[in-house]
């Protein structure tokens, strides 16, 4: 006898679970940093993506290099520089990724994001007031 089957009474009918009939999928956004190794073809540059995971059998953490290729639609990314994928639409059979630049690590120092001390802010002060003249 099914559970659906009218000769069932409502109270004991099952109501269906949220993960099996429903439509709604929740995926994580895939959002990786790595590094530029290659540029040789055009509109795309391959990235290298470094991850630190346990060795299966040792749990030593050990380096996991792996390279993407990412679209790069203004060819404006060079060897070396350090970028973000974002995950995307299949582009081409091994792109599916977008390059995104980062900021240089420079600008992300905590030092350049505190506003300066008094002393600081009082020296570059006494730099920018004019000196006097001494015409008379």
């Amino acid at each position: 006898m099914l559970l659906s089957s009218p000769l069932v009474s409502p109270a004991l009918r099952v109501p269906p679970r949220p993960g099996n009939g429903c439509r709604l999928r929740i995926e994580a956004a895939r959002q990786l940093t790595g590094r530029v190794v290659t540029t040789k073809a055009d509109k795309t540059v391959g990235v290298e993506v470094v991850r630190l995971a346990p060795h299966p059998k040792y749990k030593r953490r050990e380096r996991i290099k792996k390279k993407y290729q990412a679209h790069d639609p203004d060819n404006q990314f060079k060897v070396g520089d350090v970028v973000e994928l974002r995950s995307s639409r299949p582009i081409s059979k091994t792109k599916h990724f977008i390059a995104v630049p980062l900021p240089p690590r420079d600008t992300r120092r905590k030092s350049q994001l505190l506003p300066p001390l008094q002393s600081q802010q009082a020296a570059e002060d006494d730099d920018q007031q004019p000196l006097p003249s001494t015409a008379q």
